[in-house]
């Protein structure tokens, strides 16, 4: 056996998943301060996930397949949507009627409800984005009897260049 087949050789093993298929078009807008929040604008947000840990006994870390399935399923539900944070103290989040209403200050929105996502955040900041979708996806591939072994990273590009990540460390 050469060197390079010893399976007992320390390393670190990952893999990186960044597809043009995991992009997610999305309007947001977030408090910069107490007293300012910017417009609503929109992104198309680009994500990459790597998972690192031991391999199987097949010689992956996870399944290739399984992580875009996983992964697009997620973004999806961002997907041309609103995204709205019902948990930020400046920003005030009701759904009636088929509408959600944001209010921030004297400013107010109104959104058909179908169309917003409402996630249990500060702010829709890529940093918590990133972490959101992280831990979904954690959580889909734990229930596909695929538990991340060791850490998971997730980077939300909100343009080009432009980018925050999460990672959740390895247990």
């Amino acid at each position: 056996m050469n060197r390079h087949d010893d399976p007992d050789l320390p390393g670190r093993h990952a893999v990186r998943m960044r597809k043009a298929v995991h992009v997610f078009s999305a309007g947001h807008f977030i408090t910069l301060t107490d007293t300012l929040c910017e417009p609503i604008h929109g992104h198309n947000w680009t994500v990459a996930a790597e998972v690192e840990g031991p391999m199987d006994a097949h010689g992956m870390v996870v399944d290739f397949i399984l992580l875009r399935d996983r992964l697009s399923e997620i973004l999806r539900e961002l997907d041309h949507k609103m995204l709205l944070p019902t948990v930020n103290p400046l920003i005030a989040v009701e759904t009636a009627g088929g509408e959600v209403t944001a209010r921030f200050g004297e400013r107010r929105w109104v959104f058909p409800a179908d169309e917003c996502v409402l996630l249990p955040m500060v702010n829709t900041t890529a940093e918590l984005l990133a972490r959101w979708i992280g831990l979904r996806l954690a959580a889909a591939l734990g229930a596909a009897d695929r538990p991340v072994a060791g850490a998971l990273r997730i980077e939300v590009d909100e343009c080009l260049g432009q980018s925050a990540a999460w990672e959740m460390p390895a247990h």
